[in-house]
């Protein structure tokens, strides 16, 4: 759960291919701050969490370990293309209950 916080936001950070330096810039932070959160001796604020979370994508929940899902963006995507991939993750979530 939340001891995973730290790791969490490495892999995220790493996935979008950004810095340590680069994420305190673009939330108004030092360095030393995401060197902190990501090594676990300091915990984000609720504000810079959401923050966080707006950045790399994904929810609040995923960056706490609350829940295994990242969350899938529609933005950008044409409305027909939107029914399309709602259509799909219904279909991939009725699969994986008859598994």
């Amino acid at each position: 759960m939340i001891y995973e916080l730290g790791k969490r936001l490495k892999e995220l950070r790493e996935a979008k291919h950004f810095s340590q330096g680069e994420v305190a810039r673009r939330l108004g932070l030092t360095r030393a701050t995401i060197s902190g959160y990501e090594c676990g001796n300091a915990q984000p604020p609720l504000d810079i969490l959401a923050k966080l979370a707006l950045l790399y994508g994904c929810s609040a929940d995923y960056i706490l370990g609350l829940e295994e899902r990242r969350s899938v963006s529609l933005e950008g995507l044409t409305p027909r293309q939107q029914e399309l991939a709602a259509r799909m993750l219904a279909l991939l979530q009725e699969f994986a209950q008859e598994e």
